[in-house]
């Protein structure tokens, strides 16, 4: 039997990029896994149904709707989330408000929703996606490292308030990864070339991160094997966060 078998994963933002890879990673694992996506366009054996977590409403009846066709749910990772650059000051108001309202109360809600059901799970478990910007002060990324700021935070409460009923709360810190989001920033660089030779170099092991690697890692925490490890925030980003290498000899 796989460690999956009989469970049922909701990954949010799961039609793409690092959620379609966790999607097709607990699949192959044994889950009937649920991609939950504003254009919910995905393959088998992934299953795709529309939501937008900006909305309470669309996010309670996706849930609902999970539930009615595959019986149960049992693993929630919470990944949809927007991008955002420039200082303190780039960003108005409403932009602001726009990035925590997907980021931060998008896994709120979906959580919220979740809850009544993994606590019939005989392992249930959320997995939030956080980000390398949360611990390192990365230029011109304001508003993104405050929103990811307040996921590792909220995973850390999380924990404490649900550790007593078994269900427990993880969070993953990408580095930057090779994401469609990343792409496009890139596309959009006077020089793409040198903009990712730039964001390779930044990272230890000198490349980006692979969707499929921040996958495992929710894999791992999602898993009735991991089921001592709650309330961690798990790096993946090539030793971005904790290594401190000296400069290569010229």
């Amino acid at each position: 039997m796989s460690e999956f078998d009989g469970l049922v994963a909701v990954v949010t933002g799961g039609a793409s990029g690092i959620g379609l890879a966790a999607a097709r990673l607990l699949a192959a694992r044994g889950a009937t896994a649920v991609a939950l996506d504003l254009n919910p366009d995905v393959d088998p054996p992934v299953h795709g149904i529309r939501a937008d977590v900006a909305d309470d409403e669309s996010v309670r009846a996706a849930v609902a709707e999970v539930v009615a066709r595959f019986g149960r749910l049992d693993v929630l990772v919470n990944n949809a989330g927007v991008g955002a650059t420039g200082d303190v000051a780039a960003n108005p108001d409403d932009e602001w408000r726009r990035v925590l309202e997907v980021n931060v109360l998008g896994m709120v809600r979906v959580a919220r929703a979740a809850l009544p059901h993994l606590r019939e799970s005989p392992s249930p478990a959320i997995v939030n996606t956080g980000s390398i910007a949360a611990w390192a002060g990365l230029p011109q990324r304001a508003l993104y490292s405050a929103s990811k700021g307040a996921v590792h935070a909220l995973t850390l409460a999380m924990a404490a308030d649900h550790v007593r009923e078994g269900i427990r709360v993880n969070a993953v810190a990408p580095g930057t990864a090779d994401t469609p989001w990343v792409g496009r920033l890139l596309d959009a660089a006077p020089d793409p070339v040198a903009e990712r030779a730039a964001l390779e170099a930044r990272q230890p092991h000198g490349r980006l991160v692979t969707a499929d690697e921040v996958a495992g890692a929710i894999a791992y925490l999602a898993g009735p094997h991991s089921g001592s490890t709650t309330g961690a925030v798990l790096a993946v980003d090539g030793g971005m966060h904790g290594l401190r290498l000296r400069p290569p000899r010229p």
